[in-house]
């Protein structure tokens, strides 16, 4: 390689045991993720106690609006660690460059644009959604103060897609683990301490991600010096702003959209009242922490992918394919019946209201049960999604949200009981990966890229 030095790369995929490698990779993403459902818990757990079930039920359904907005540019993110993974893999110093420079422009571009977004919108989206009014003022403040930082959230999630394609996956577990003290500070402070309730867990949500962004560059600029990373630029490749568009917008928009379909359940859910929101929220958090294992396993597939395509490996991208998604549904189930046997008393951490348990008990059960099916039909789009082709995992997420989620969810409301609409989980679990598992099987692009010889011969498996 020229520039981008092997030793760079914290865990080098294209070699070795492979599912060695992806637990290795996963670890620290899996450490982040429990670090992120820390700081969302913490959140939950403060205005539980100081602030009461409307502030709760508020904070639960504002969270919604704000990721269908910001799941984009975790798309995008996504798709510069794809590009990243497949530079490196393939040893072009240049590119990796240009990508680099054109992520640190296009977050400083779109993280303002968001920002007023979210202050002129906000009000418009939450009628939209049928908040209740006690819980809508509350809602309007939340989604304002937590977009108006956006610049730290996307920053923060662009350069660790940079450090995920690079093979270094321990470095975002280090910028979380700055972010969670910093929100747990001040939200002990400003919601406990201060009393101001919503406001203060919406600013220090906001302020943890500013200050995990700033120390992702400062880490950037120390541990790789070759990349030239800047704080600020909008000096930027045409060539690799395509790149990125071409590979990231897609799965961005995708994430967006089905973050969309979540505000469109949320609607239902707001529907049955504060005290049926108010389980939900609590049983987020629950199911949450099941499946950090899941979201790690699945980055960890993508970098695999992407690194193993990108250096023509493709026998070992051919073993990968089978092994890493079964490994993934089966660690998943395990942490999901884990979970149920003690969900009880885990949710009587966050509230005593017993009708709040009652829903939160039904929905976790449902959730954690099914869960290995999404995290099965996840790694699958991952190991796709790695060697860019983006197209078909698409219109399945679509499809899964939009045509089968949805729809039986408000089937489920006008034919039954509308306490019960965490059943269309399971049914388009289940039919997401039936279709990833079609296309592994009948998809030409995919076959012919398996099937490729290796442009190498000095693999391990």
């Amino acid at each position: 390689m020229t520039g981008i030095q092997r030793k760079d790369r914290v865990v080098d995929m294209t070699y070795g045991p492979i599912l060695r490698k992806v637990l290795l990779f996963a670890l620290p993403l899996v450490l982040g993720n429990v670090l992120q459902q820390l700081y969302t818990t913490v959140d939950t757990l403060v205005i539980g106690a100081c602030c009461g079930t409307t502030s709760l039920a508020a904070v639960g359904t504002s969270a919604q609006p704000v990721e269908v907005v910001l799941c984009i540019f975790l798309g995008i993110g996504t798709g510069v660690s794809i590009l990243i993974s497949q530079y490196i893999g393939a040893g072009d110093r240049e590119k990796t460059l240009e990508t680099c420079q054109t992520a640190v422009a296009f977050v400083w571009v779109c993280g303002m644009g968001v920002s007023l977004l979210g202050i002129v919108a906000a009000p418009l989206i939450l009628r939209w959604m049928q908040v209740p009014e006690n819980a809508l003022d509350l809602s309007v403040t939340y989604v304002r103060l937590v977009l108006a930082g956006s610049l730290g959230n996307i920053g923060y999630n662009m350069n660790a897609g940079i450090l995920r394609g690079m093979g270094n996956s321990t470095a975002s577990l280090l910028f979380l683990l700055v972010s969670c003290v910093v929100n747990i500070i001040l939200d002990v402070g400003l919601v406990a301490g201060c009393g101001l309730d919503v406001t203060g867990a919406a600013l220090a949500t906001s302020a943890a991600m500013m200050v995990s962004w700033v120390v992702s560059i400062l880490y950037i600029r120390k541990h790789y010096p070759q990349l030239q990373f800047r704080f600020f630029t909008l000096r930027f490749s045409g060539s690799r702003l395509r790149d990125i568009v071409r590979i990231g917008l897609p799965i961005g928009l995708n994430n967006s959209l089905y973050s969309l379909g979540h505000v469109a359940l949320q609607t239902l859910v707001n529907s049955q009242g504060s005290i049926f929101m108010a389980g939900q929220a609590v049983a987020g958090r629950i199911t949450g922490m099941a499946s950090i294992a899941s979201s790690g396993l699945a980055s960890a597939a993508t970098t695999f992918s992407g690194q193993n395509f990108g250096a023509g490996h493709y026998s070992r991208l051919r073993q990968g394919a089978r092994r890493i998604p079964l490994a993934v549904g089966g660690i998943t189930l395990g942490c999901g019946v884990l979970f149920l046997l003690f969900r009880r008393p885990m949710l009587r951490i966050f509230t005593s209201d017993e009708m709040v348990l009652m829903y939160a008990t039904r929905y976790t059960s449902v959730q954690l049960l099914s869960f290995w099916m999404y995290a099965v039909f996840n790694s699958m789009v991952c190991m796709v999604n790695g060697v860019g082709l983006v197209r078909f995992t698409t219109v399945v997420n679509l499809l899964m949200l939009w045509a089968v989620r949805i729809p039986s969810a408000y089937l489920i409301r006008a034919l039954y009981d509308g306490t019960w609409i965490m059943l269309c989980f399971p049914i388009s679990f289940s039919f997401a990966m039936f279709c990833m598992i079609g296309y592994y099987i009948f998809s030409r692009k995919w076959k012919e890229i398996l099937q490729r010889p290796d442009r190498t011969e000095d693999l391990m498996a």
